[in-house]
Protein backbone atom coordinates (compact mmCIF):
# COMPACT_ATOMS: atom_id res chain seq x y z
CA UNK A 1 0.00 0.00 0.00
CA UNK A 2 1.18 3.53 -0.76
CA UNK A 3 0.91 6.04 2.11
CA UNK A 4 0.76 9.68 1.03
CA UNK A 5 2.37 11.96 3.65
CA UNK A 6 1.81 15.32 1.95
CA UNK A 7 2.65 17.31 -1.12
CA UNK A 8 6.31 16.79 -2.04
CA UNK A 9 6.52 19.14 -5.00
CA UNK A 10 4.70 20.40 -8.03
CA UNK A 11 6.15 21.70 -11.26
CA UNK A 12 4.85 24.81 -13.02
CA UNK A 13 5.92 25.65 -16.56
CA UNK A 14 6.25 29.46 -16.66
CA UNK A 15 6.57 32.23 -19.25
CA UNK A 16 7.72 35.09 -17.00
CA UNK A 17 10.17 33.68 -14.47
CA UNK A 18 10.84 37.02 -12.76
CA UNK A 19 7.14 37.68 -12.10
CA UNK A 20 6.64 34.15 -10.79
CA UNK A 21 9.68 34.41 -8.49
CA UNK A 22 8.36 37.72 -7.10
CA UNK A 23 4.92 36.18 -6.48
CA UNK A 24 6.07 32.96 -4.83
CA UNK A 25 9.05 34.43 -2.93
CA UNK A 26 7.97 37.97 -2.02
CA UNK A 27 4.20 37.54 -1.72
CA UNK A 28 4.00 33.96 -0.42
CA UNK A 29 7.33 33.70 1.41
CA UNK A 30 8.98 30.85 -0.50
CA UNK A 31 12.75 30.82 -0.89
CA UNK A 32 14.98 29.62 -3.71
CA UNK A 33 16.43 26.31 -2.58
CA UNK A 34 18.17 25.10 -5.74
CA UNK A 35 18.77 26.28 -9.28
CA UNK A 36 19.79 24.26 -12.29
CA UNK A 37 20.04 26.89 -15.01
CA UNK A 38 21.42 24.43 -17.58
CA UNK A 39 18.27 22.31 -17.27
CA UNK A 40 15.97 25.29 -16.68
CA UNK A 41 14.74 24.49 -13.17
CA UNK A 42 14.33 26.69 -10.08
CA UNK A 43 13.18 24.91 -6.93
CA UNK A 44 11.42 26.96 -4.25
CA UNK A 45 11.02 25.85 -0.65
CA UNK A 46 7.36 26.02 0.44
CA UNK A 47 7.27 24.66 3.99
CA UNK A 48 7.81 20.90 3.75
CA UNK A 49 7.22 20.96 -0.02
CA UNK A 50 8.79 22.39 -3.15
CA UNK A 51 7.37 24.41 -6.00
CA UNK A 52 9.49 23.95 -9.12
CA UNK A 53 9.45 26.69 -11.75
CA UNK A 54 10.43 25.60 -15.24
CA UNK A 55 10.78 28.38 -17.85
CA UNK A 56 9.04 27.25 -21.07
CA UNK A 57 12.03 28.35 -23.17
CA UNK A 58 14.50 26.21 -21.17
CA UNK A 59 15.71 22.69 -21.92
CA UNK A 60 13.17 21.05 -19.60
CA UNK A 61 10.36 23.51 -20.38
CA UNK A 62 10.50 22.93 -24.15
CA UNK A 63 9.57 19.28 -23.56
CA UNK A 64 6.09 20.35 -22.39
CA UNK A 65 4.91 21.88 -25.65
CA UNK A 66 3.05 25.19 -25.86
CA UNK A 67 3.25 27.61 -22.95
CA UNK A 68 0.36 27.82 -20.50
CA UNK A 69 -2.10 30.57 -21.38
CA UNK A 70 -5.77 31.43 -21.78
CA UNK A 71 -6.37 28.33 -23.93
CA UNK A 72 -4.87 25.87 -21.47
CA UNK A 73 -3.24 25.69 -18.08
CA UNK A 74 -0.91 23.32 -16.28
CA UNK A 75 -3.41 22.53 -13.51
CA UNK A 76 -6.76 23.56 -12.04
CA UNK A 77 -5.32 24.72 -8.71
CA UNK A 78 -3.08 23.64 -5.89
CA UNK A 79 -3.43 24.21 -2.18
CA UNK A 80 -0.86 25.40 0.34
CA UNK A 81 -1.65 24.72 4.00
CA UNK A 82 -0.89 27.79 6.11
CA UNK A 83 -1.02 28.57 9.80
CA UNK A 84 -2.12 30.76 11.33
CA UNK A 85 -5.00 31.66 9.04
CA UNK A 86 -6.02 35.27 9.68
CA UNK A 87 -7.95 36.78 6.79
CA UNK A 88 -7.24 40.39 7.80
CA UNK A 89 -3.49 39.78 8.07
CA UNK A 90 -3.43 37.88 4.76
CA UNK A 91 -5.27 40.68 2.95
CA UNK A 92 -3.18 43.43 4.55
CA UNK A 93 -0.02 41.69 3.43
CA UNK A 94 -0.96 40.56 -0.10
CA UNK A 95 -3.17 43.35 -1.44
CA UNK A 96 -0.42 46.04 -1.32
CA UNK A 97 1.66 43.63 -3.42
CA UNK A 98 -1.05 43.71 -6.08
CA UNK A 99 -2.38 40.23 -5.28
CA UNK A 100 -6.18 39.95 -5.49
CA UNK A 101 -7.44 37.87 -2.58
CA UNK A 102 -10.67 35.91 -3.00
CA UNK A 103 -13.42 35.39 -0.46
CA UNK A 104 -12.86 33.13 2.52
CA UNK A 105 -15.02 30.02 2.56
CA UNK A 106 -15.03 26.74 4.43
CA UNK A 107 -13.64 24.06 2.13
CA UNK A 108 -12.68 20.44 2.60
CA UNK A 109 -9.01 19.48 2.43
CA UNK A 110 -6.58 16.83 3.60
CA UNK A 111 -7.16 17.65 7.28
CA UNK A 112 -10.92 18.24 7.05
CA UNK A 113 -13.07 21.33 6.57
CA UNK A 114 -11.55 24.70 7.33
CA UNK A 115 -11.12 28.23 6.03
CA UNK A 116 -9.48 28.88 2.70
CA UNK A 117 -9.22 31.49 -0.01
CA UNK A 118 -8.01 31.62 -3.58
CA UNK A 119 -5.34 33.76 -5.29
CA UNK A 120 -4.09 33.80 -8.85
CA UNK A 121 -0.38 33.87 -9.65
CA UNK A 122 1.01 36.08 -12.44
CA UNK A 123 0.48 33.35 -15.06
CA UNK A 124 -3.10 32.45 -14.18
CA UNK A 125 -2.51 29.46 -11.89
CA UNK A 126 -4.98 29.33 -9.01
CA UNK A 127 -3.42 28.97 -5.56
CA UNK A 128 -5.56 28.05 -2.56
CA UNK A 129 -4.35 29.08 0.90
CA UNK A 130 -5.90 26.79 3.51
CA UNK A 131 -5.98 27.18 7.27
CA UNK A 132 -6.32 24.57 9.99
CA UNK A 133 -9.42 22.41 10.17
CA UNK A 134 -12.43 23.73 12.05
CA UNK A 135 -12.85 22.27 15.57
CA UNK A 136 -15.13 19.23 15.61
Amino acid sequence: MIMICGLDHLVLRVKDLDAMLRFYCEALGCSVERRNDELGLIQLRAGNSLIDLVPVEGKLGRKGGAAPGSEGRNLEHFCLRIEPFDEDVIRAYLEPLGVAVGEVATRYGAEGSGPSLYLTDPEGNTVELKGPPDPA
